[in-house]
């Protein structure tokens, strides 16, 4: 994710092996880097290779904080003294995007409380954010979720413990970490996407900037996977928070640039300066090439599988069920929709879902006949199971927010505006709960009593530095919220993280 290949070949690496793969061959002539995060199996796959050393020296970085009796372990193990250096090189966590990481863990929890592993690995992603960013925060944390206060006390715990490598020169505002769980706003993973990154990831699926086009009708080899970054994706790195209508007029633009630069089948190479040229422009328009293919292929994948599932009428209806309050509405929208046989079940039950997180306490709630429906469609019970569990998990029950009712007249007058103005896109109505937490975060005014700070100090200016992490996992519409406050505050930065990144699916 931070490198590819040919950057790192550009360093004059020239061998990539994996620490626990088999058959090596040693290669005396080579150095080796050894980049490891310092679990156990590591540690101990390294006292291996050390007994039995395959390369002439070793530098080894370690991604987190390594223990005194690991560095020992492998001193004893050094007997030909082939290691030159040991360093903790803090980056134990998956950079998605310049302000977004994720730590790619998919079930955290179990019913309401951690996975003591996941807990332990959480932990450590989140120090080394902080130790990487220079960073010792103050923490603040949901009171309504258990697993937010856990999570806060280890944090709190390692920084105490190694006090020492937090001792970073004192900024004038503390920086701020912020620990929320997801399961208070269970609405926003369950929405159809229409800006590019996020509409990628799902409706494709994009695995640590991967993504899999292998069943794509017709895809050539080259396609089937592809890599999408902003660090060297210049149309990608301009377009990921734009919306799909944009994308399409965009990409025809890149088409057109790229049908002008295309070398002239019948272009006469008579002097040598005109082979010159030929040959300094080629690898550019290899590129350019590389690019347009890529993208043309993502985006026509894309509209295929909107018109495919019926996406544009189900948004609508995802749309009307998040953000507005007319029950009998809403229940006829999600029946006709499950009526239609375009809609495929899992679009089906995401609506059954989203419809039994808002109206689960109607007096004339519909679920039990949505539920019936949703059975009959598909001929099994595992999607009731799935609705009632999402319920289960986010349901009113659980929240620590009002997640669906404005709180004050301004916000009520703001949502009778939107709807005035014929809101200028239907499909983009949503904003998640995020965005009003960090609102009103940046504006001094999150309640102590909802969001308490873990010790006897709390800041008393507004922050600047603000770390957010999402127990559960975080979105790419969060992370598109957090890209247009970090645009519309200048002088506030704000990262956000969460144990992995969703879509419906996961």
């Amino acid at each position: 994710v931070v490198y590819t290949q040919s950057e790192i070949l550009q360093r004059e690496v020239y061998l990539f092996e994996r620490l626990d793969s088999p058959n090596r061959e040693p290669m005396k002539h080579l150095k080796a880097i050894c980049f490891l995060r310092p679990t156990k199996e590591n540690v101990e796959l390294l006292v291996q290779e050390l007994r039995r050393p395959k390369y002439s020296i070793y530098f080894i970085y370690f991604s987190n904080v390594i223990s005194k009796s690991d560095v020992k372990a492998l001193a004893e193990a050094d007997e030909q003294e082939v290691v030159a250096e040991i360093q903790e090189f803090y980056g134990d966590y998956i950079a998605v995007n310049p302000h977004v990481f994720s730590l790619n863990l998919l079930g955290c929890c179990r019913g309401r409380s951690w996975d003591p592993a996941q807990l332990t690995r959480t932990t450590q992603g989140l120090t080394a954010l902080l130790l990487s960013l220079k960073k010792c925060p103050m923490i603040r944390y949901q009171l309504s979720s258990e697993p937010a206060k856990r999570l806060a006390e280890c944090v709190k715990q390692v920084i105490t413990k190694e006090y020492e490598l937090f001792d970073f020169r004192r900024t004038e505002v503390p920086p701020l970490l912020l620990i929320l769980d997801r399961s208070d706003d269970a609405i926003t993973p369950l929405l159809n996407q229409w800006t590019y990154q996020a509409m990628v990831h799902e409706l494709l699926g994009i695995n640590n900037n991967r993504i899999d086009l292998s069943r794509v009708p017709g895809i050539s080899k080259d396609l089937r996977e592809v890599v999408l970054s902003a660090e060297n994706d210049e149309f990608y790195a301009n377009n990921m928070y734009l919306n799909f209508a944009e994308i399409g007029t965009n990409i025809k633009n890149l088409m057109e640039d790229f049908q002008r630069r295309k070398p002239k089948e019948q272009q006469k190479l008579e002097s040598i300066a005109d082979m010159k040229a030929f040959v300094e422009n080629y690898p550019q328009f290899k590129k350019m090439s590389g690019t347009v293919s890529k993208h043309v292929t993502v985006v026509g994948e894309l509209s295929r599988l909107v018109a495919e599932r019926n996406l544009l009428e189900v948004s609508e209806v995802e749309q009307e069920l998040a953000c507005q309050s007319d029950h009998s509405s809403a229940l006829q929208s999600v029946r006709r929709v499950l009526q239609s046989p375009r809609v495929s079940e899992l679009d089906a039950a995401r609506l059954v879902m989203l419809y039994a997180l808002r109206y689960e306490r109607h007096s004339s709630s519909g679920l039990p006949a949505l539920l019936e429906e949703l059975r009959s469609r598909g001929g099994t019970d595992r999607y009731r199971k799935l609705v009632s569990a999402v319920v289960e998990y986010g349901g009113k029950r659980v929240r620590g927010s009002d997640l669906f009712s404005p709180k004050d007249a301004v916000a009520i007058t703001k949502q009778f505006l939107k709807g005035l103005k014929g809101i200028e896109n239907v499909y983009t109505q949503h904003q998640p709960l995020l965005q009003e937490t960090l609102d009103q975060l940046i504006k001094g005014k999150l309640k102590d009593s909802q969001y308490p700070y873990l010790g006897p100090n709390t800041l008393r200016d507004r922050p600047q530095d603000i770390i957010v992490f999402l127990i559960g996992g975080a979105t790419y519409e969060e992370a598109l919220a957090v890209f247009n406050l970090n645009r519309s505050n200048p002088g506030i930065r704000i990262v956000l993280g969460g144990t992995t990144i969703h879509n419906t699916r996961r």
